[in-house]
């Protein structure tokens, strides 16, 4: 059975530090209450981020308008982390300027999908100049799946490399990252580098049905890397056919739509001791999610149990390699 968080903690607006454990702060306003999202601590950085993160893939393909209300109303409801990639499109073209007013306040991640020196700094410049910033708090190897990717990154002239002199230059913080796909390079790369943090897919149905995902949270845990989930609202894999594919485009996973569904998801991902999760890219899921995030319980006994028999009936959006 996964490690439930538990402690809940109530902090007065604007406190100065923050303890351990999970972080609501409460604002009281002349006749009402306004209850903003809760906050965790990313490891040993000082920053607490906000149990949701924004995924830069909501404003892809979206106009500088639209890219502006969703930022704004990130912001509004709490959120202070968000997350971009090159991948997405003219996903940090729409960001960046939407996300400026706000970048001192603001946990900003990016990545790289290179896994050569030269090309993460091409990717890395780039993706500074078009989020109209001068640093990220959080660089990221984009998408490890395999063995060869780990060897490239981590070996001469590979992309790691990069993140070492740009964080030496003050382009990058002091903090690292990577985006995992596959259990064992995942294990491996943490014995090979001083992370501080991953970003791995944690779902109910392939932590439990598929047992994907605890090797990982125990090892991270164990070196006192933070804990970053993916995939907390997806359901499995497209099924050939789905009518429902086409309403969700940027989504290559069937993401879970209904309300239901989606806040038990959501629910267990976040019972985990992660410190944030990134919803699905589409602005209607997003807004699901903030619901979610805002009503957060950790899950009962009860509702674990329940939670693991559902997953048994889905397919795992991924397993252990064989």
């Amino acid at each position: 059975m996964p490690q439930w968080v538990s402690g809940r903690q109530r902090e007065i607006p604007r406190a100065k530090s923050l303890s351990v454990g999970i972080i609501r702060a409460t604002v009281f306003h002349e006749a009402q209450q306004e209850v903003i999202m809760e906050k965790r601590p990313y490891g040993q950085t000082g920053w607490d981020l906000s149990v949701l993160g924004f995924g830069g893939i909501i404003v892809m393909d979206v106009s500088p308008a639209e890219a502006d209300q969703y930022v704004g109303e990130a912001r509004d409801r709490g959120v202070n982390y968000f997350d971009v990639a090159p991948s997405y499109g003219n996903a940090e073209e729409r960001l960046g300027p939407a996300l400026k007013p706000y970048r001192d306040d603001v946990f900003l991640a990016c990545k790289t999908g290179r896994r050569d020196a030269a090309g993460a700094q091409a990717e890395l410049e780039n993706s500074l100049r078009l989020m109209q910033t001068d640093h990220f708090d959080l660089y990221q190897l984009h998408a490890i799946t395999s063995d060869e990717d780990v060897q490239q990154a981590f070996g001469p002239g590979g992309a790691m490399e990069t993140f070492i002199k740009a964080r030496e230059h003050g382009r990058l913080l002091p903090r690292r990252s990577a985006e995992w796909k596959i259990v064992h390079a995942a294990l491996a790369a943490m014995n090979q580098f001083d992370f501080d943090s991953l970003l791995f897919p944690f779902n109910y149905i392939t932590y439990e049905q598929a047992d994907f995902g605890p090797q990982v949270m125990e090892a991270a845990q164990a070196k006192g890397v933070a804990r970053l989930a993916l995939k907390g609202m997806a359901r499995g894999p497209w099924r050939d056919g789905d009518p429902h594919k086409s309403e969700y485009p940027k989504a290559w996973y069937e993401p879970l739509a209904d309300r239901a569904e989606a806040t038990a998801a959501l629910r267990y991902t976040l019972s985990l001791p992660v410190t944030a999760a990134l919803p699905p890219g589409d602005i209607r899921l997003f807004r699901l999610a903030l619901d979610i995030a805002d009503g957060f319980t950790p899950l009962s006994e009860a509702e674990h149990k329940a939670i693991c028999i559902q997953a048994a009936a889905d397919e795992p959006l991924f397993r252990l390699a064989a």
